[in-house]
This record gives C-alpha cells, sequence and structure tokens, in this order.
C-alpha cells in the first residue's frame, strides 16, 4: 500500500508539471522545427552588379613631375604622330570568305582578329604607344584675336613613339552579321565591355576575343605600357542603321509609334555601353550619318547641311560633343581641303568640327591658315594594303608576318609576284 501511494505522488506530480508547460530535466530543449517539403525556400540573394575597376587618364600634353611617372623618364616628342585606322575586324573567316557576293569586298577593306592582334602586337613590340587623337591638336587664340589649332607637344615614355587608333563604322550594319562579324558590344558579366554575336553553328557568343574593341581593352591589360596614358581609339560612327549594334536611327520613309517606341528602347540599351567606353578611354568621332560623299560633286550643300544634323541628333545626342570628323570614303570637302576652304569645310567646321581625317599613304597633317581646323591623313590595315603595299607599312608590321593567307580568298598577293620576278 505505501508503495502504491508513492507511486500515485509521482505520476501526480508529472502531470501537473506537463500541465504547468514545464519539460523534465531530461527532455531536450525544444527547437525551431524544421522546414517541411511545403514551405518557400527563402528567397536568393540577387548578385551584386560588378563594379568597374578604377581607369585613369592622364594628359599627354603634360610633363610629369620631375620628368619620370612609376620610374619612366619622359621626353618631349614634336615628331609625326602616326595613325592607323580599321574598319570592323572579321570574328569568323569561314563566314566571311564563303564566296558570296560579300567576300572580296571584306577581303579588300577587313582584316581578321587574328591578324589585327598580330598587327597590335607589332605596333607594341616596335615602340609605339597609344595617343588619343583630341590631345594631338587643341584650340586657342592667335595674335588677331581669332581662334587657331596648334599642334602640342607630347610627353612620351622615353624611346616611345605616338599612335593613333581610329575604327570606321563601328556600327554593325546588318548586312555584316551573315558574314563572320560580331554583332553588337555588350557589358559582360565581368563589368567589361564584350561582343555579342552568333557562331558559325548559330550558337551565342559573349566575347572579348572577336571584335576589335574589346580585344584592345584586353591588350591594354595585358600590356599597360602601351597606353601609359589610358588612351585606347577614336570610333568613326555613322547613323543610318544605329549605332554599336543597337538600332537607334529613324527611317523616314516608314514609321510609326511601335518603331519610335523600339528605337528609344536602344537609345536606352546602348547609353551604358557608350559611358563605359568613354570611362576606359574610347572616343567618339562623326563619320556622316550616311556615310555620304563631301565633295560636293554627288551632294548639295542642304543636303550636306540636313545629313550633319541628323548626325547630331541621333548619335551626337548618344556619345556627346565631339571635334573628329572621319571622310567616308576619304573623300576630301570641296574636292581639295589642303589649299582652298570651300563652302563645305566652311559650314562643316561652323558646326564644332576642327580635326578633318581622310585616307592616305603617310600620316600627314596640316593646320590651316584661314580657318581654325586641322585636316590629316592615316593608314589603313587592311587586305589591300597587306596585298599591295607591304613596303610602305614595314614601320609598323611585315605583312608577311600578319597576312592569314590561308583564310582569305586566293586573289594575287602583289609583294609575292615582285619576289618572283
Amino acid at each position: 500500500m505505501p508503495r502504491f501511494t508513492a507511486f500515485l505522488l509521482l505520476l501526480a506530480l508529472l502531470l501537473a508539471l506537463t500541465a504547468c508547460g514545464q519539460t523534465p530535466a531530461s527532455a531536450p530543449p525544444a527547437e525551431d522545427p524544421a522546414p517541411s517539403a511545403q514551405d518557400p525556400a527563402p528567397p536568393e540573394e540577387p548578385e551584386p552588379e560588378p563594379e568597374p575597376g578604377p581607369y585613369e587618364i592622364l594628359d599627354p600634353t603634360v610633363m610629369p613631375a620631375g620628368g619620370s611617372r612609376d620610374g619612366v623618364a619622359y621626353a618631349a616628342w614634336d615628331g609625326i604622330v602616326e595613325h592607323l585606322f580599321f574598319h570592323p575586324v572579321v570574328a569568323y573567316p569561314e563566314l566571311a570568305f564563303d564566296g558570296d557576293s560579300e567576300a572580296d569586298g571584306i577581303d579588300d577593306y577587313m582584316v581578321t582578329v587574328g591578324e589585327y592582334i598580330k598587327i597590335l602586337q607589332s605596333v607594341y613590340e616596335r615602340g609605339y604607344v597609344l595617343v588619343d587623337i583630341g590631345d594631338v591638336w587643341s584650340e586657342t587664340e592667335g595674335e588677331d584675336g581669332q581662334p587657331k589649332m596648334v599642334r602640342n607637344t607630347l610627353y612620351l615614355p622615353e624611346g616611345k613613339k605616338p599612335l593613333i587608333l581610329s575604327y570606321d563604322d563601328t556600327n554593325y550594319y546588318p548586312y555584316m552579321l551573315e558574314n563572320g562579324f560580331a554583332y553588337k558590344l555588350i557589358i559582360g558579366d565581368d563589368g567589361k565591355i564584350a561582343s555579342w554575336g552568333k557562331s558559325p553553328e548559330g550558337a551565342e557568343v559573349v566575347s572579348r576575343d572577336l571584335d576589335a574593341i574589346p580585344v584592345l581593352d584586353k591588350f591594354v591589360e595585358e600590356h599597360p605600357d602601351f597606353s601609359p596614358f589610358g588612351a585606347k581609339g577614336c570610333l568613326s560612327l555613322t547613323g543610318y542603321e544605329g549605332i554599336l549594334g543597337y538600332r537607334t536611327s529613324t527611317d523616314t520613309k516608314e514609321w510609326d509609334e511601335t518603331k519610335e517606341a523600339a528605337r528609344q528602347r536602344e537609345r536606352e540599351a546602348v547609353k551604358p555601353i557608350v559611358e563605359e567606353l568613354k570611362r576606359t578611354g574610347w572616343t567618339f568621332g562623326s563619320h556622316t550619318w550616311g556615310h555620304i560623299r563631301l565633295s560636293g560633286d554627288t551632294r548639295s550643300m542642304e543636303s550636306i547641311q540636313a545629313d550633319t544634323e541628323r548626325w547630331y541628333d541621333e548619335v551626337g545626342s548618344l556619345v556627346g560633343e565631339t571635334d573628329i570628323l572621319f571622310y567616308p570614303h576619304g573623300e576630301r570637302p570641296d574636292g581639295n581641303d589642303w589649299t582652298k576652304t570651300g563652302p563645305i569645310f566652311q559650314y562643316l567646321q561652323s558646326t564644332g568640327f576642327r580635326v578633318f581625317c581622310s585616307v592616305g599613304t603617310e600620316s600627314f597633317s596640316f593646320v590651316k591658315k584661314d580657318i581654325s581646323a586641322v585636316i590629316c591623313d592615316r593608314l589603313h590595315p587592311d587586305g589591300i594594303t597587306l596585298r599591295r603595299s607591304r613596303d610602305l607599312y614595314l614601320q609598323f608590321y611585315d605583312a608577311r608576318d600578319i597576312m592569314d593567307v590561308a583564310s582569305r580568298p586566293q586573289r594575287e598577293i602583289l609583294w609575292e609576284r615582285e619576289e618572283m620576278a
């Protein structure tokens, strides 16, 4: 009987503890319940946008304090500033040189990405360093109180020579898309400029190795002494099929609200590309809106004015101010801008252009005396000069080492014939 009474007392105590919400000391402490399969997963934190690395742009017209920077001595340069220009580079030769109606034209006016990289390596090894075209000349006031252009003294690392690079038609025209070129510029996952396009098999490709602009960016990253001032190149833009692969242009033949809305979306999409290019040493120039001839033989003054205004409206509004004009087809305003300043040249200068670039066989430049302007020529690495003008480019590279003969159409190479004679 006493044992049974003790048992009843213990049972009553346990029931009292349970009723009070207490747990016997021997029980494990309560924990939050494990989520069941039906509970929604916690939202993932979004990946942070990549922060662009710092990029320093310096003024080559100012001698570094003490005459040196980062242990490198600098010296004044008043000699020739060489200028090479490229059209868009061929990413996939098998598409570019496939025997269709575009193949010979691409062979004449373009280089492949492999050839382009070899040219960059060659000019680097020959002691050239990049300078911005906008730093070579500047406008000042003459003794008569009128504005005039002057050639600036550049201060370069000792033993180095200045080189301007420019790139015509950086628009990614639709005809190029099926002929082995990149489709557009984008900002990649790493926050850097890259190209977007499609492989010969139709797969989407984002790369920094298939387009002239990101290729140069990478080259400068790997060889920072190639660009001691942060300069890259000047992008020469038309406007009639948009810029940088974005269809930012209007069509005067047929237009409606839907097309205008699409154009505005393209304009917004290209703005961060433009800003990143400018931040990392790229500049912009006009190639006219419609890639028009400026001699006046086939164009009226009124049509040239309309084209210029349209360039400022559709392209200048995106890339900002520029005083650089690259002549389409290398054709000079009024037929001759060296010895005369005709009405077309005067008009173009009045809109803000000061540096006028044509095409020639040497990096010629001339500061005009009767108007605040500079005219200059630039050389053109491409299929024509690789085949025909080896000697003119030996200071930069040897075409024998550059030309991808196996990929290009089997057309005559002039210097090979001369060597066999």
